[in-house]
């Protein structure tokens, strides 16, 4: 599914990004815009939308089916830290995930990208792509990109175990706590995308 989405960014973003300069001739500066609509933005950003729908509801399907079936409450009779044993690792798994389906999907996203303009006989060859790609990115673009993908898996991460571990659910409210926490943790993740737009533009 992150493939596909790259898949589709890239193909979409360049597609319209093509008709566009070439109106005013500024070709030179295709791989300007898919570092700065691709990786810094649209990829941390789509990639937390997916492990929000995929990994955030099924994690609070899965603590939600561990109250009712009555596991939390013998973990804490037997001493057991619950936010040790259950949310830290899932804090940590995701935060990883989130870096690294994000690194994928911007791999993909900026390969896709060159292969429309060649289908549309841009005249951008690969190596001069590249040359673009290199010369837009900074040192400062990899550190925000991969501390931004981080903390989006770590707050669909929290989130999703709050709402997992919340009340004692009912079967029936699974879906209602599932939505929110998707709901809640997308909000969150763009507000930091908001904040992280500030270390972009003082750089």
């Amino acid at each position: 599914m992150v493939g596909f989405l790259g898949l589709a960014l890239g193909l979409l973003v360049v597609a319209q990004a093509v008709a566009l300069l070439r109106q005013v001739s500024a070709q030179q500066f295709m791989g300007k815009l898919m570092v700065t609509v691709v990786m810094r933005e649209l990829g941390p950003l789509l990639t937390a939308f997916l492990l929000a729908a995929r990994a955030g509801t099924a994690i609070v399907a899965d603590l939600g089916a561990m109250q009712i079936s009555g596991k939390l409450s013998r973990m804490e009779k037997i001493g057991t830290h619950t936010m040790q044993e259950l949310v830290t690792p899932r804090l940590r798994a995701l935060a990883a995930a989130a870096f690294c389906l994000t690194v994928y999907l911007i791999f993909v996203s900026l390969a896709s990208g060159y292969l429309v303009a060649f289908l549309q006989n841009v005249p951008l060859r690969l190596d001069a792509y590249c040359g673009q790609l290199a010369d837009a990115m900074h040192w400062l673009d990899f550190v925000l990109v991969g501390l931004k993908a981080a903390l989006f898996g770590g707050v669909i991460a929290v989130v999703s175990c709050y709402h997992g571990l919340e009340q004692l659910l009912r079967i029936e409210e699974f879906s209602t706590a599932a939505t929110r926490a998707v709901v809640e943790s997308l909000a969150v993740c763009v507000l930091l995308d908001a904040v992280f737009l500030v270390g972009y533009l003082v750089r």
